[in-house]
């Protein structure tokens, strides 16, 4: 992933989760050709162009026609729903690229300290990697233009290092043991994009995999981690969908399929065009259909998540924990048009098991974007009470729980958010990038030592010290962060863990980053308590808050 590490939800709590990303939606693959215009459509398309028309030939002054079309269809577009789209031609190959799983770059990761772009790690089988870039080289020039002590953004770097596959950029590189610069011609490639974050054993018999997306290759990454869990013999396991917007609705099914008997209904679709009416059922053969489960959401999981996590607390396979979702069910279909944009269009709605939509209202533009917003102020994050539930929209389970559809994937077991895993300090280290220029140049100046006692004696034995947390405000101070010591004093745990796991993730990646900071993931940590709990918990209405 060619990607900067700031400000990442991994890294960081907020008060709360904004939705940000959610209009690309949920996404099917079906293919049509041209749409033929009806007569009422063929109508206003001319009135359209006559419009233009008069604007090109007859306006006071010069006015680019394709800029207003732009305009008007995204100005109709906000008449239909929220998560209809169009995206310009300029913007469609982005777009696309992280659904898609794979993206065209020089295969590193990096950040920005001290205004010089530094490479964290080049990514594995990219061609950074393979021209011999390192982790702690500093990138000064790109194609002979200066970037470094110039003000470089995250943007600047994506716009100079990113481009098609097969083409060149030529990097001058910094590199602490040398005199000299270095220089490298790079030929970018492609450079695959992780959808399933990590999967590690939490203990003995459980495993735990976190799915931040669904992109075209969520299923066989899942698939891989999950086998590679159950040769070390769990038999539980927790699956976190917290904060996933989504993507492909087919990833989703085929990942309720491994978790569920033959013949129970995953999700069905319906809409104007019939063709596009779908009722996926499980097949024979799931991977893990035995096995205790436990799905983790929160507001921030949305259309996908929501499929998944809908379909085993319909069929009693799973229980959901965390706090209400989303609550996306509207299906998009992706059309071409004809000078290359894309248009989203929202073609169906989706149902759960039970019948359920969990589409939330959007009759109000402001109050759905503020949604989120508004669930926080009302206390909803806090306590279950303050859900709103509406009797009208009951259904039933396969064993004949009562469920809520009108917004969202109510929790089986509701887990209020954790408000001392917040500090705003904390976060003004990391936006100032203090904290990971600290852990990475501590990791970097003790990688040959703790890569040699490994990650299992980091994880059990590792400490971080006073001097090291006083560091780390000195750092800050260079980054114009002023230091608050009672915050500091008082949360110093939290310090601890987030320093510790910046350092971890520098040296093993996800591998060493997830086992770390998921001790402040509250949902993640409550959620072990419930195994035990299950049969119970299982008896009773979704949303109870016990």
């Amino acid at each position: 992933m060619e990607n900067t590490p700031q400000n990442t939800p991994n890294q960081i709590k907020l008060p709360f989760v904004l939705a940000v990303g959610l209009a690309a939606g949920l996404l099917i693959g079906v293919q049509w050709g041209r749409p033929r215009l009806s007569k009422e459509v063929d109508r206003d398309v001319q009135k359209l162009r006559e419009v233009l028309t008069y604007i090109n030939d007859k306006y006071v002054d010069d006015i680019a026609t394709t800029n207003l079309t732009d305009e008007a269809i995204n100005h109709l577009l906000t008449k239909l729903d929220p998560h209809s789209a169009y995206i310009p031609v300029s913007e469609r190959q982005a777009a696309n690229e992280e659904l898609r799983g794979n993206f065209d770059g020089i295969g590193i990761e990096f950040n920005i300290f001290q205004d010089t772009i530094v490479v964290v790690a080049p990514l594995s089988g990219g061609p950074s990697e393979a021209l011999g870039i390192r982790s702690g080289d500093k990138i000064v020039e790109v194609d002979g233009q200066n970037v470094a002590g110039v003000g470089i953004t995250t943007s600047d770097v994506m716009r100079l290092l990113k481009g098609p596959r097969g083409t060149k950029v030529q990097v001058s590189i910094k590199r602490p043991s040398e005199a000299r610069l270095l220089s490298f011609t790079i030929v970018r490639d492609k450079i695959p994009q992780q959808s399933v974050d990590v999967s590690y054993l939490i203990n003995s018999q459980t495993g735990y995999i976190k799915i931040s997306r669904f992109s075209a290759t969520t299923y066989d990454e899942f698939s891989e981690h999950l086998s590679q869990l159950q040769k070390q013999g769990i038999t539980r396991l927790v699956l976190d969908l917290q904060g996933n917007p989504g993507g492909y609705m087919a990833e989703a099914i085929k990942i309720a399929d491994e978790f569920l008997p033959q013949g129970r209904k995953i999700v069905y679709t319906l809409g104007k065009d019939t063709r596009l009416n779908t009722d996926a059922n499980a097949t024979a053969g799931g991977s893990f259909e035995q096995g205790e489960l436990i799905v983790l959401v929160n507001e921030g999981s949305a259309s996908a998540s929501e499929i998944l996590a809908g379909a085993l607390q319909d069929n009693d396979r799973a229980l959901i924990a965390g706090r209400r979702t989303f609550g996306k069910g509207l299906v998009q279909h992706p059309f071409e048009l004809s000078d290359g944009s894309e248009l989203r269009l929202t073609i169906s709605r989706y149902y759960t098991p039970s019948g359920r939509s969990i589409q939330k209202p959007y009759n109000d533009e402001d109050e759905y974007a503020t949604d989120i917003i508004e669930r926080y102020k009302k206390g909803e994050f806090f306590h279950a009470d303050s859900i709103r539930l509406n009797d009208s929209l009951k259904y039933t389970t396969v064993g004949g729980r009562t469920v809520y559809g009108g917004g969202g994937i109510m929790p089986d077991y509701f887990i209020p958010l954790d408000t001392t895993l917040n500090s705003h300090y904390l976060n003004e280290l990391y936006t100032s990038a203090a904290i990971q220029e600290y852990t990475f140049n501590y990791a970097e100046k003790h990688k040959e030592e703790l890569e040699s006692k490994g990650l299992e004696w980091f994880l059990k034995n590792f400490t971080v010290t006073d001097r090291m947390l006083n560091d780390l405000v000195s750092m800050g101070l260079r980054n114009k962060v002023k230091p608050d010591n009672k915050e500091l004093k008082d949360k110093r745990f939290l310090f601890q863990i987030h320093v510790k796991a910046q350092i971890a993730r520098k040296l093993w990646g996800n591998r060493g980053l997830y086992p770390v900071l998921n001790q402040t993931n509250e949902i993640l940590q409550q959620s072990l308590k419930l195994f035990d709990l299950m049969p119970e918990v299982l008896k009773t209405p979704a949303a109870s808050g016990l």
